[in-house]
């Protein structure tokens, strides 16, 4: 019997706040998380594609009581080892006690629980599974049927299946009275809603967002298993049901514990031990198999219950994957970081960029420009090459397109880590400063001295661009000045850029600031690359400043903001993101405060300790915290994960990247080639550079003067009012920007130079004429 359809659905996701997250380290390609208690996505075959909402459970009586046990929320959940992702909950309630195991497969793609229901006799469990084929709600079709015999509950949709299959451990059948239903007319939660009891048995339901329920003993073991069709993941599901679940828990705990001692840890308190065992247990569940090295931000999509994106975070971003993976190399776990670097020359773009988030397969979701991604993976490669460890890998044209991307692009980005502005940020330009000079070890000749030359002009220029000086809030907060969120790009081209406004996005009315009003925790990337010390009055002034406006005191310990004005976050009333909201506390952003304090000479244990404090229920960081006053009906507790994303993998690198750079006494991800150029301290620029985008109009006295444009030409140029004019031609630096060097350096204070160019490629005039002044050095 066909089910009644469903007028008007809204399919939504689970819980982003997840409970713990696992996968196999077999053949299996599955991964599955846990959120209020139940499994909610589970991913199949790649982890990129969710297949079901939830699995979960309602138990019940015939009297009319029944109680979902994902609403419950009075439960505990454990592991066999802070690295193995096997999953033991226990739900509690005055009339019984529901113990529920969760583990994967070693080798088919199949996901086993063993439950346990205990106390009052006259209460059954009801396994209740939405269905969620491709990722999409849509079009899905449920029935309950048999499979050689046996119950099968299971769904189909294009080229996926799925089947729900269920035994005792006697081997007897365990599912009774089952149904088939379209989500929020006729699904089981409804039957329980309108009836206080199950009283439907559809036979099918679909096409469209459907679910499927099923009446169950007081113990059984459920196999959920997935295919290419509901006929290939009945046979694996049953397959896995031959099985004992004991066994399918030990291999995974075997597995588990041969790749845990492989990495290297640390003697830390035993909190943060757990701690750092368990992040890199998170790293590397996130990662997929059939594209090795692609690692998602996170399996869970933000503010889920409210969401229909097919989006999420189960995506690969460039900069959060290369956060990933140099956490990795601390780790010791060399060979996934390995994967990493292959798989992003793979994805590496034709012009040098990567796409600002993309699937697996390198297809682009989201295609802004974000500079810092285009850096990165050249960090990655810098990385394993200071450690021996790139062995046979050709990366030398990723390098070398990456950074003749960064060179004609930058200083300026089309948008910053926060992928919201475009403009001179001082985080992406820090990344960018350091690629070009870790990158040059891997360039010689023509290539390698401009790309330094780019390096220590940008590196010179980044008070010029990006630090306010006598501004209102300078003077309220009684500092000099500070570095701002973002300056717009007419930096490049007029010094009053700072009071243009920056469009502050996701909220729904704008505070409508001007560039120097708003803030951001990007500059400390300067002391951590090694661009600016620690102690460098610019920095110390800044840091003044966003303790002052960016940070909240919590009871687990100090949290930062991203910058003044943030939307992306929960409503006042603690309602889900919708578009618009307010941004709050980042864990990730302590652990970057903590890096600083360890160059500041300070020990960062407290920020370990706070970022540990700040968890959830099954030790997993999230994206932000709540940090403000307590607001119970939307389980919102200050200090505590709010309902964006858990685990945010970028904050679990963090941490881990914490502990080591603690143990080395410097970060830990600090570029080695950047480092002993800088040493923290702002370059003496003797050779001025003009172009590619920035056209500076003052240079100091004694410096040469080096033109580099992006095709060849010839450059026309005088002194004085064009006197004393000259040709010359540019050399081709092998990065697609032909340069010239223009011999000006016995100019005295109060002359100018003159140029303009001769395209030699177009054989036409440049139509504009250029100047420089000379000024005091």
């Amino acid at each position: 019997m066909q089910a009644p359809s469903a007028k008007f659905p809204h399919p939504t996701w689970a819980h982003a706040g997840k409970d713990m997250v696992g996968t196999s380290l077999g053949s299996s390609r599955l991964w599955f998380t846990i959120a209020e208690g139940i499994v909610t996505e589970v991913y199949y075959p790649r982890i990129d594609i969710p297949q079901i909402r939830d699995l979960g459970f309602i138990i019940a009586d015939t009297q009319g009581f029944w109680v979902e046990l994902r609403r419950l929320g009075d439960y505990r959940i454990s592991l066999p080892k802070p690295y193995v992702p096997a999953v033991e909950i226990v739900h509690s309630h005055p009339r019984f006690t529901f113990t529920l195991q969760v583990c994967p497969s070693q080798r088919r793609d199949v996901l086993l629980l063993r439950y346990r229901l205990e106390g009052d006799e006259s209460l059954r469990a009801y396994a209740l599974l939405s269905a969620r084929l491709g990722g999409n709600a849509e079009n899905n079709l449920a029935s309950v049927d048999k499979h050689n015999g046996r119950r099968v509950l299971w769904a189909e949709q294009g080229p996926f299946g799925l089947a729900l299959m269920a035994c005792q451990d006697t081997g007897a059948r365990a599912f009774e009275r089952c149904s088939a239903g379209y989500l929020e007319t006729s699904d089981g939660w409804q039957d329980f809603d309108r009836h206080g009891r199950m009283t439907w048995e559809y036979d099918r339901a679909g096409p469209g967002a459907v679910s499927l329920m099923g009446e169950l003993p007081k113990q059984a073991t459920l196999a959920l298993g997935f295919g290419t069709s509901k006929e290939s993941a009945a046979t694996l599901a049953m397959s896995s049901l031959t099985e004992d679940f004991s066994e399918v828990w030990s291999a995974q705990c075997r597995a588990w514990e041969a790749w845990h001692k492989n990495c290297h840890l640390l003697d830390l308190p035993h909190n943060l031990q757990r701690m750092l065992a368990l992040s890199g247990m998170v790293l590397k569940v996130h990662g997929d198999r059939t594209y090795c090295g692609a690692t998602v931000a996170s399996l869970a999509i933000p503010w889920g219950e409210d969401s229909q994106s097919r989006g999420g975070y189960h995506l690969v971003w460039c900069r959060d994957l290369v956060e990933t993976a140099c956490a990795m190399v601390a780790l010791g776990a060399l060979d996934d970081a390995r994967d990493v670097l292959c798989y992003l020359i793979a994805t590496q773009q034709a012009d040098g960029h990567w796409f600002q988030n993309q699937w697996l397969g390198g297809n682009a979701l989201w295609q802004g420009i974000q500079l810092d991604e285009a850096a990165f993976p050249v960090l990655l490669a810098s990385a394993l090459y200071e450690r021996g460890a790139l062995g046979s890998i050709s990366y030398k044209d990723m390098v070398r397109r990456a950074l003749r991307f960064i060179a004609h692009e930058g200083p300026i980005t089309g948008q910053d880590r926060w992928e919201e502005d475009s403009g001179v940020n001082t985080f992406t330009l820090a990344v960018a400063i350091a690629a070009l000079v870790d990158g040059s070890t891997f360039l010689d000749g023509e290539a390698k001295e401009f790309v330094l030359l780019l390096a220590d002009n940008w590196n010179a220029c980044l008070e010029e661009w990006t630090f306010v000086t006598n501004t209102p809030l300078a003077e309220k907060l009684g500092v000099a000045g500070y570095y701002i969120r973002t300056m717009p790009n007419d930096v490049l081209i007029h010094a009053d850029a700072q009071a243009e406004h920056v469009l502050i996005k996701n909220r729904a009315h704008a505070p409508d600031l001007p560039a120097e009003e708003q803030i951001s925790t990007d500059f400390l990337q300067l002391v951590r690359f090694g661009l600016r010390l620690a102690k460098d009055p610019c920095i110390l002034d800044s840091l003044k400043v966003i303790d002052q406006i960016l940070k909240v005191e919590t009871p687990n310990g100090s949290v930062w903001h991203r910058y003044n004005g943030d939307g992306y976050g929960e409503h006042e009333d603690g309602s889900g993101f919708d578009g618009a909201g307010f941004g709050r506390g980042w864990p990730l952003l302590t652990g970057e405060r903590g890096h600083y304090a360890l160059m500041a000479g300070e020990d960062p244990l407290p920020y370990l300790d706070t970022m540990a404090a700040m968890t959830g229920i099954g030790g997993l960081l999230p994206e932000q915290v709540w940090d403000s006053a307590p607001i119970p009906d939307y389980h919102l507790y200050p200090g505590k994960p709010s309902g964006s994303v858990m685990p945010l993998v970028w904050a679990h690198s963090e941490f881990i990247k914490l502990c080591y750079s603690r143990a080395s006494g410097y970060p830990i991800d600090r570029p080695v080639a950047t480092w002993k150029r800088y040493q923290g301290k702002r370059p003496e620029i003797i050779r001025t550079l003009w172009g590619p985008r920035y056209h500076p109009r003052l240079v100091r006295l004694g410096n040469v003067l080096t033109v580099a444009l992006r095709a060849s030409a010839r450059v026309h140029w005088g002194i004085n009012g064009w006197k004393n004019i000259q040709d010359i031609d540019t050399r081709d630096t092998g990065l697609d920007i032909y340069a010239a060097d223009l011999p000006i350096a016995a100019l005295k204070v109060g002359e100018a130079v003159q140029f303009t160019f001769y395209w030699l490629d177009m054989g036409i005039w440049e139509n504009t004429d250029y100047e420089v002044l000379i000024v005091d050095a």
